[in-house]
């Protein structure tokens, strides 16, 4: 299965091939999903210029193929996740009516899922886990900052600690807690698994 994903962030271009080959072995380990690079744009330009979004859309479109499926994950930042995202899927699916499409906002950014999982990310980068800290994963407005204010002696790069935290982390945590992470599941569960 060919898996075309359309992000925001450096460090998804780099992260989400990792967490889709972990999901897939996690959920569908009789499959293995072909997952180009991501088309990286600037959120946005992509939610706001038509043309940018057509553009894009029908980009991953082609690189998907008949068989494929479109995998739009961008953060929601401040947004409603299944708002914008029902929004997006919406317009996405005037474009390219004959793909496969789904479109998954992490509430509120990428390392949420982290937050989500960190027991399972202690020691690991130099990240430090307090088991008593019990934040809800999708409260923080600035994850980024969450997860870089525990980092020992260092800080967090996206491009480097996102695909190495993505590699480590726990998905069954990240499920358990994290409402938009169960979405990314649920949407491969439905797109690559037909369940």
């Amino acid at each position: 299965m060919r898996v075309v994903c359309i992000v925001e962030g450096d460090g998804e271009v780099a992260a989400l091939p990792i967490l889709l080959r972990r999901v897939a072995e996690w959920r569908t380990p009789e499959m293995y999903p072909d997952v180009p690079i991501p088309i990286r744009v600037h959120r946005d330009r992509f939610l706001n210029r038509e043309e940018e979004f057509r553009r894009h859309l029908l980009l991953a479109a082609a690189k998907c193929g008949q068989d494929g499926w479109m995998l739009v994950l961008l953060d929601a930042d401040d947004d409603c996740p299944a708002r914008l995202g029902a929004n997006i899927l919406q317009r996405a699916q005037a474009i390219v009516p004959h793909q496969r499409v789904s479109v998954v906002l992490a509430n509120r950014e990428f390392e949420a899922w982290f937050i989500a999982a960190a027991p399972s990310l202690s020691g690991h980068r130099g990240f430090i886990f307090d088991p008593q800290d019990h934040t809800d994963p999708e409260t923080p407005r600035d994850a980024k900052g969450w997860v870089k204010a525990r980092m020992a002696s260092r800080s967090y790069g996206e491009t480097t600690d996102q695909p190495g935290f993505t590699a480590r982390m726990d998905l069954q945590q990240a499920y358990s807690r994290s409402r938009s992470f169960r979405k990314l599941c649920s949407e491969w569960d439905h797109r690559v698994a037909g369940r």
